[in-house]
């Protein structure tokens, strides 16, 4: 027979709370005793942080879970302090003691007292490491009189400069300042170095072991006045000295910048003419080859043409079925204004825009629309050689009649023409502009498109001038 705690749990449903007191023993019990524990955890309902609220402030509200409430009184249960407090043995601690102690730096003896540790006692001073001295050369007066006589310098001044070096450690700046300028020639700061380096120079090649390595000191006392002059010439420049020189830093990058332009476009131009040569050559070795010949041979004989040259169609050799069509699609290298432009000249010259895909047609289409985008390149290429050509003739001409050029300025004979106004960059031309002028003549011309904007921009702004009242 199925008893009712049977069907509760074929139904899954909860047993009365009598039967765990009762103390009846269920099935579930014997399989499962912890399932019973983590269902009634479950239970417990759950509520989930409200958007916003910082997890500080949901931690203190209080709910059946916990334990313990969060306490209403701020209240500090941490016995001491937060960090352990060092944990003092019971060795004996190590004597100190007041004793005196001498600097070896010092030449006068004085005698200085401070604590120290009992066991040092009778140790140097551990900062006497850092008195670090300068070794200056010492000559006697033979080698001087042998060596090291200059008739510029007495041996007096000379001993005198090289007593300060031993005081101030040869801080040229500190000896300038020092140096006895009543009693011995004034001298600058150059001067003394020069001296004294030539001096050492003198006795390290005299003393010097044969076959040794020497290590000559060198001081250009020279180029040393010339920095320091270039840098007071660099200190006492004026605004308006600093304004010019940026000025004409700015002018050499715009110059620079456009003669990279200029390059550019010459090895540009350079591709396109060797390209078209080749491709001439090309059709030529064509017509004079024997009709006996296959297409693939002639593809194979074709010399290498530069990928600037036309169009370059891909090479359809994969795997599998191709249309003969898309040999005529052209590739996505071509311009949209490119292919406006083989569109127009095809329509002009009546040929289909997609003829019949045969194998001789695709071959020859192909060679065509690709002759035509190199003309309309060599043509683009030529307008602007042309109106680059026109522009730097107008600016010449202007340039003649400011006498700017060297000559004597020429009036202009007749009206000037519409396309030399932006040629001049400022309405006058005159001594203040000249420099102007002249950086502009080196300058990237303008092309035919920027030419048509200017002439727009200038028509829209008489339009609204004619407008106004």
């Amino acid at each position: 027979m199925a008893t009712g705690a049977d069907v509760r749990d074929i139904l899954e449903l909860g047993g009365p709370e009598g039967d765990a007191a009762s103390g009846t023993i269920s099935k579930k019990d014997i399989i499962n005793p912890d399932k019973k524990k983590s269902k009634k955890s479950s239970e417990t309902l759950t509520f989930k942080r409200p958007e916003g609220m910082h997890r500080e402030v949901y931690a203190l509200l209080y709910s059946d879970k916990k334990q313990d409430a969060p306490p209403l009184l701020p209240s500090d249960t941490g016995q001491g302090y937060r960090t352990v407090k060092a944990k003092l043995g019971s060795k004996k601690v190590r004597p100190w003691k007041w004793m005196p102690f001498t600097n070896p730096a010092r030449k006068d003896g004085a005698m200085f007292f401070h604590w120290r540790r009992a066991a040092e006692e009778g140790k140097d001073y551990p900062f006497a490491r850092f008195n670090k001295t300068v070794q200056v050369p010492v000559y006697s007066e033979q080698e001087y009189q042998l060596y090291l006589h200059d008739d510029a310098w007495t041996k007096a001044e000379t001993d005198h400069l090289f007593d300060l070096s031993r005081r101030f450690d040869l801080r040229f700046v500190v000896i300038h300042d020092r140096y006895d300028h009543q009693q011995f020639k004034k001298r600058s700061v150059e001067d003394l170095k020069e001296r004294y380096y030539h001096i050492c120079a003198k006795l390290a090649n005299v003393r010097a072991v044969p076959g040794t390595d020497l290590k000559i000191p060198v001081f250009d006392a020279g180029h040393e006045r010339r920095r320091k002059e270039q840098l007071e010439r660099l200190y006492n420049r004026t605004p308006e000295q600093v304004a010019e020189e940026e000025y004409l830093l700015q002018e050499l990058r715009k110059i620079e910048a456009r003669k990279k332009e200029r390059e550019k476009r010459s090895q540009d131009l350079q591709k396109l003419i060797t390209a078209a040569d080749t491709t001439a050559e090309q059709r030529r070795t064509e017509r004079k080859a024997p009709k006996k010949k296959l297409p693939q041979k002639k593809e194979a004989e074709k010399p290498a043409v530069p990928e600037t040259a036309g169009i370059k169609f891909p090479d359809f050799k994969s795997a599998g079925v191709t249309l003969r069509s898309q040999r005529m699609k052209l590739p996505s290298s071509v311009g949209q204004k490119k292919i406006k432009a083989l569109e127009q000249m095809l329509l002009e010259l009546g040929v289909e825009l997609s003829p019949t895909p045969t194998e001789e047609l695709v071959h020859m289409f192909n060679e065509l629309r690709s002759d035509l985008v190199l003309l309309y390149e060599l043509k683009q290429a030529c307008a602007n050689c042309e109106y680059e050509l026109q522009m730097l003739r107008h600016r010449h001409e202007a340039l003649a009649r400011a006498g700017v050029l060297g000559g004597p300025a020429t009036p202009a004979t007749g009206p000037v023409p519409a396309s030399t106004e932006p040629a001049v960059s400022e309405p006058g031309l005159g001594p203040d502009s000249t420099k102007d002028t002249i950086i502009d003549v080196v300058g990237a011309p303008l092309t035919p498109n920027s030419r048509k904007r200017r002439e727009s921009a200038s028509s829209s702004s008489s339009v609204k001038k004619a407008k106004k009242p």
